[in-house]
């Protein structure tokens, strides 16, 4: 691969040098903070060779596998990219986009750190069961403590993160940090301490990541603050001795304790939530995470893993579900790779079941299981089944690091040793039962039916075989007044790339919709937001108003239909309030999907007029050849 030349391309596809304002990479993606995301070219930025997706969830995700690091480094040579750290986005966040980048910026650059010092010290542990190392040996200990310093400091490490998202000073932000895991200011604590005669509460800050949040948070509001009304004269000194002076203090009386009470209780809610559902809920989660991955969603879980980790010593749900959705994605590939007898495909899921099986699931993601509906049946099936065995086992995690066979050492638990053994049986069922159930699912004469179909890439005379009967034709006609828009320019992954199938949608100027086609209502939302058809000829419809409406609680929405009646083309389904939807900071975007498109033949036409309705696309049922 020319890592200079996609390099190039990806940074010009983002808008340029000019448009970003911070990189970073993790294991798989590059991370770009953008000035004005309208200039992406999603389009263009897929095509580019070593590209294997985009994501544009909270941040501009460009996924390019095990190649990140070359990437990387050849786009920060052509590049300079802190000129541009102060300006900022051109584009109003949601709430929910703000908090994610929030939370990415400043967990994903300490992942490495704590994946190698928990791996590190699982390791240590392997070696200590098979009696290859002397657990009270000073080579031992050393190592030991190579492991714990990342824990302990942990606090500084978000300090930094922290502070780098605000733009504030780095080092004046882990002065403040530096001041609470004092050893003498410790003791101070334990022994009881007051300020100003206001009690402290006794708070043990090493290791503990909420009150450095919030610590270097009000740090920089009093920076900014006190950096405007200082004299420039005295600036140097002035605006760090008195924001060290105010924040240290309160962070001792409020924000360090409301940080700790945060961390413990969320720590305790999910160890509640995994008493109660415990194995279901491991289950659940490995069965979702191709979509969270997808969308960047996974990344919320871990400063509750580092928390629980770092708390309790253990993490039970995240982490196993991961294990199980990792190594089920492996054995999809390899089922594929195994069938296939399409040269790039084989090579392209060998290589992603590989890279799966060692942790990391980027490349089979994109590679290979969201392009076909059937692989990513298999893999949740499969995942949600290794999740139900990992979760009733009660299998527990000891380090923050992507599961899988080379860090499979990261559950041995030195007090349970059947931990490890129930973690090897979770990744053996994971491995066997997405092996053999995308064995069957999956066939390569099927191959165009399981990936989405794109009409511009079939034949006419492909086309015309594919299909049964004419009577077999359902016309989808536009079911809202507004601009019809392809897919691919819906502002939300699980839409724009297709993964719940092909369609279209529609930017709506009224809040009157009405039914596509001839059918019968399969499902209506308990929030009204959404409503599903079944036409004639059996295709299943999904007509979602609006992005993230779920979160209106049904309020802007009138239904004027139930589950089970018939409908014609035409018949008004759902009156809503349009102004309210936008009003309240949601995409109004209507995307029309049919949800089993992989058995039919979409045909988009030219908005051709029937009966006064915009026909603007025919669906058509296909046979296998």
């Amino acid at each position: 691969m020319d890592y200079k030349k996609t390099a190039t391309d990806i940074l010009n596809y983002v808008g340029n040098v000019n448009n970003v304002s911070h990189l970073e990479h993790c294991s798989t993606r590059l991370r770009f903070s953008l000035i004005d995301n309208k200039k992406v070219d999603v389009k263009a930025l897929e095509k580019v060779p070593g590209v294997l997706g985009v994501s544009m969830a909270a941040q501009c995700q460009v996924i390019v596998g095990n190649n990140v690091v070359e990437i990387y480094d050849e786009i920060l040579k052509l590049g300079q990219f802190e000129k541009n750290a102060k300006k900022t986005s051109t584009e109003k966040k949601k709430i929910g986009d703000f908090i994610l980048d929030f939370i990415i910026s400043i967990f994903q650059p300490i992942i490495p750190a704590v994946a190698g010092a928990g791996m590190l010290k699982a390791m240590l542990l392997l070696l200590s069961m098979l009696h290859l190392i002397d657990k009270t040996s000073q080579t031992f200990l050393i190592l030991s403590y190579i492991g714990d310093a990342v824990f302990y400091f942990l606090p500084i490490m978000v300090a930094i993160t922290t502070s780098t998202k605000l733009k504030v000073n780095n080092l004046v932000s882990v002065g403040v940090i530096c001041a609470l895991l004092l050893p003498n200011m410790t003791t101070l604590l334990s022994e009881g301490a007051s300020f100003l005669s206001i009690p402290i509460t006794n708070v043990s800050y090493p290791s503990q990541v909420f009150p450095a949040i919030l610590s270097v948070i009000f740090y920089s509001f009093m920076e900014k603050f006190f950096t405007k009304i200082s004299p420039k004269s005295i600036r140097i000194f002035f605006v760090p001795m008195v924001s060290l002076l105010v924040t240290v203090p309160i962070t001792l009386l409020l924000l360090g304790p409301i940080g700790f009470f945060f961390g413990t209780g969320l720590t305790n809610v999910i160890l509640f939530l995994f008493q109660k559902f415990g194995w279901i809920a491991v289950g659940l989660v490995a069965a979702i995470l191709p979509f969270m991955i997808a969308t960047g969603m996974h990344k919320v879980l871990v400063p509750y893993a580092i928390s629980s980790i770092t708390g309790v010593g253990k993490e039970l749900l995240y982490l196993p579900a991961s294990l199980a959705h990792n190594i089920s994605q492996s054995g999809a590939c390899f089922a594929v790779a195994l069938r296939t007898k399409n040269t790039e495909l084989k090579s392209t899921a060998l290589s992603a079941g590989i890279s799966a099986l060692f942790g990391i699931t980027e490349p089979a993601l994109y590679g290979v299981t969201l392009q076909r509906k059937r692989v990513l049946a298999g893999v949740m099936i499969s995942s949600f089944i290794g999740g139900l065995s990992i979760g009733l086992f009660g299998v527990a995690a000891f380090a923050l690091v992507g599961p899988g066979l080379a860090s499979i050492s990261m559950y041995i638990d030195e007090s349970n040793g059947s931990n490890f053994i129930f973690a090897i049986i979770g990744f053996v069922v994971s491995f066997v039962v997405s092996f053999v159930v995308t064995f069957i699912l999956w066939k390569e004469d099927t191959g165009k039916q399981d990936i989405l179909i794109n009409e511009d890439e079939i034949s006419k005379e492909e086309k015309t075989v594919s299909m049964i009967a004419s009577d077999s034709t359902v016309s989808i006609v536009q079911p809202i007044k507004g601009e019809v828009i392809p897919l691919n320019e819906v502002k939300d992954d699980i839409f724009s790339k297709k993964i719940l199938g092909d369609g279209f949608a529609v930017k709506p100027v009224d809040g009157n919709l009405y039914a596509p086609c001839d059918g019968e209502v399969m499902m209506l939302f308990d929030t009204k937001h959404s409503i599903a058809l079944k036409a004639q000829n059996g295709a299943e419809l999904l007509i979602h108003i609006g992005i993230d409406t779920v979160q209106l609680d049904g309020r802007p929405f009138e239904p004027k239909i139930k589950i089970g009646d018939k409908v014609k083309a035409g018949d008004l389904l759902i009156k809503f309030n349009l102004n309210e939807i936008k009003s309240s900071g949601f995409d109004s975007v209507i995307p029309v999907v049919i949800t089993n498109s992989a058995h039919y033949f979409i045909d988009k036409n030219s908005y051709i007029k029937e009966n006064n309705q915009n026909v603007i696309m025919e669906i058509s049922k296909m046979e296998v050849q």
